[in-house]
């Protein structure tokens, strides 16, 4: 067959299986490989980190693409393992092809070391032109998983077909979190989204092509570990420490710093000056107050904190990290075996989410570890896991678990510059109403410990005496700090983010040429649907302040955003049936009730919450949350089953969220509350759209 007949061919689609069956399949896979494609890219080519929505924004753009095009050209679904097999090469041989530490670099933000390179416009381009190249092959993947979307979608009663689209995309989020729990690597993921694509397709060189990626996807392993988070590597280096990599980036090591082994004498000089400077660096924390009786250290890690707290004499640890999996490996490989010892109670949570569920007694310190987040803390947010911790909000919820006589103490690496030191300095300050104590190592690419007393602490004067300090040179006024509503610790200020604006500018461009010649544009009759475009957009700024919102509530875990994503789901698909059942026609009234919505959830008190019981903030969060997104979900199937074309009006919808998903990076400009403005003008530019829309109909009458 030749190519036009291949995409133009409809013979896989004559079946007998039910319509409601192959929408849902479809949209499983879809949902599957999306997610699939988020976490592989991420733990291959580090760039992704930079750009963490950025596979969801193509895939949204490739399946509204897709579903427009399948109207005419189902056949693309025969191309769509062919279109993965070549991203699949690409992402599992990306260390040989010089993909995996791939930088722009962009000096406007602090991400392992990128602010620091000098910037080359030839290197900016030319790493432009590959990241463009692999976000298109992401592109055209999704189109071609979308094609047999749009050829179903319009065969089959409009709101069944739109339910079983739903239906489909919750049962994939169902089988990824339950791969995630099981703790399931890229063999796994790619699977979940190959699997329904060769069923669809028919054919043995579907199965060939799915192995071949699934493969792929296996020798990309290697030796790695997966958590719902982290892609973890282990390296046993010459002088006996234990390297932990994540996501292809140095983590953390296992320290053995033991008094027997900084007797030792074997070694270099310098590196058993370096281990004692080690040892004083973890130490800190533990040896400035006399009280020494509980301690809860946070971003734990494998222990290395956890031991320092041990060594000198404290009764009881409370270890907490978000990550099971790296507890895990302490508890096996550490040298000092830190979590063999009873009086260590590891907890896995996030920090934020520990101190907020916390009710007993208080901490005579409370140490943040060397906190650091390599993953991203959802797929629809521009947020790390670790940005919510060092908020002033995150900081003081800490500050409140120090008991009388104690002191907090946070330390973490400044190699980015003064900017950065000073801008934790003072949210350090903001947060505890005290100005803290900032000792300076220059281990760790620069490390600072920040400590803040109580009142009432008797600090050892002499050990802080010793040891070198720094002071900020801005004043409070003059820097800027992070709150929850700009958690962006990592923005370097002052400095125009030309990586971001450069990749948006791409996708965007990409889309408008795109959704023009797939949409037909300038072409008689040809109607692109602008109030469900617009809805797209608003639903996923809405959806991304849900998540946010959520995770300051219950904490960013793989398991919160699980709960979110399928909670939302069920709620759209509750609110369709709601449709179906009582048989509501006219969406206009119910903009009303939308725009109220929003414009709670934009000046309802969030941080009010934390006053509350765990039950009743969830109850009151989540109607907070949901309200906006059930009385959409309402809204979006009265003006799909209009609709002439269904399938192009759903193609819209999710085109939508490609402007959405760029609008998101507004936050880092105007705040994450912000981002419920753009979604309220958005659904208001709906609304006025749907009554032009209306008001043109009766006038071609």
């Amino acid at each position: 067959m030749s190519f036009k007949q291949i995409i133009h061919s409809t013979a896989w689609a004559r079946r007998r299986e039910p319509l409601p069956w192959l929408i849902g399949l479809t949209t499983f896979g879809i949902l599957a490989l999306e997610l699939a494609l988020i976490r592989w890219t991420s733990s291959q080519v580090r760039v992704f980190a930079y750009f963490n929505n950025v596979v969801l924004i193509c895939a949204f753009l490739g399946m509204g693409l897709g579903v427009a095009l399948g109207r005419r050209r189902p056949g693309l679904v025969h191309l769509a393992l062919p279109v993965l097999l070549l991203l699949s090469l690409a992402l599992a041989f990306s260390q040989p092809l010089g993909l995996m530490r791939m930088g722009f670099p962009d000096q406007s933000i602090m991400l392992w070391g990128a602010q620091i390179v000098p910037g080359n416009v030839y290197r900016f381009a030319g790493n432009m032109a590959i990241f463009a190249g692999l976000l298109g092959l992401i592109v055209a993947v999704f189109v071609c998983c979308g094609a047999p979307l749009g050829y179903f979608f319009g065969r089959l009663e409009t709101l069944r077909a739109y339910h079983a689209d739903l239906a489909g995309s919750l049962l994939g989020v169902l089988a990824f979190t339950l791969a995630a729990y099981f703790d399931a690597g890229p063999p796994v993921w790619l699977a979940l989204g190959c699997i329904p694509l060769v069923w669809l397709a028919r054919h043995w060189s579907a199965v060939i092509l799915a192995a071949a990626v699934i493969w792929l996807a296996h020798l990309s392993v290697q030796s790695a570990i997966y958590s719902p988070y982290n892609r973890i590597d282990l390296l046993r280096l010459t002088t006996g420490e234990i390297e932990l990599r994540v996501n292809r980036d140095f983590h953390q090591y296992m320290y053995n710093l033991s008094d027997a082994r900084l007797a030792q004498s074997a070694g270099p000089a310098e590196q058993e000056s370096s281990l004692q400077g080690l040892r004083d660096l973890y130490d800190l924390p533990f040896v400035l107050n006399a009280r020494r009786d509980r301690a809860v250290v946070v971003g734990a890690g494998t222990g290395n904190d956890v031991q320092a707290a041990l060594r000198h004499g404290y009764r009881h640890v409370t270890s907490v990290d978000i990550d099971g999996r790296i507890i895990a490996l302490g508890r096996q490989l550490h040298p000092e075996a830190p979590y063999a010892n009873p009086a260590v109670e590891p907890v896995v949570d996030d920090a934020r989410a520990f101190f907020s569920k916390h009710r007993g007694e208080a901490y005579d310190v409370v140490c943040f570890g060397l906190l650091d987040s390599h993953a991203m803390s959802s797929a629809m947010s521009t947020l790390r896991l670790d940005n919510y911790v060092y908020t002033e909000e995150g900081i003081r919820a800490a500050w409140g678990h120090v008991g009388p006589g104690g002191h907090l103490s946070l330390a973490i690496s400044c190699m980015a510059g003064d900017w950065f030191f000073e801008r934790l300095y003072w949210t350090v300050a903001r947060a505890t109403g005290r100005e803290p104590i900032a000792f300076y190592s220059r281990l760790h690419s620069g490390t600072v410990t920040y400590v803040v007393p109580r009142p009432e602490a008797r600090l050892d004067e002499a050990m802080i005496a010793a040891r070198m300090k720094l002071t900020p040179a801005r004043t409070n006024e003059q820097t800027q700090t992070t709150s929850d509503d700009w958690p962006f610790l990592y923005l370097r200020p002052g400095v125009i983010p030309w990586g971001y604006l450069a990749v948006i500018g791409l996708i965007l461009t990409f889309a408008l040429v795109s959704v023009r010649r797939v949409f037909g544009f300038g072409r008689e009759g040809v109607a692109f649907h602008w109030p469900l475009f617009l809805m797209g957009a608003a639903f996923l700024l809405i959806e991304t302040r849900g998540v946010t919102s959520l995770s300051l509530l219950f904490g960013s875990t793989w398991v919160v955003n699980s709960v979110v994503f399928a909670g939302i789901l069920v709620m759209v698909i509750a609110a369709n049936a709601a449709v179906v059942r009582w048989q509501w026609q006219d969406p206009r009234p119910w903009f009303g009730a939308l725009v109220l919505a929003v414009l709670l959830l934009y000046f309802f008190p969030v941080g009010w919450l934390h006053t509350l019981s765990l039950p009743v903030r969830g109850l009151i969060g989540g109607l907070l949350t949901g309200l906006p997104i059930g009385i959409a979900g309402v809204i979006v199937p009265m003006l799909l089953k209009r609709e002439p074309d269904p399938a192009a009006a759903l193609g819209a919808n999710l085109l939508g969220a490609v402007l959405g998903g760029c609008l998101e990076y507004f936050s880092m400009l105007g705040g994450l509350r912000a981002t419920a403005l753009l979604a309220l003008v958005l659904y208001l530019l709906a609304y006025l759209a749907l009554t032009a829309k209306r008001n043109r109909a009766p006038a071609a009458g």
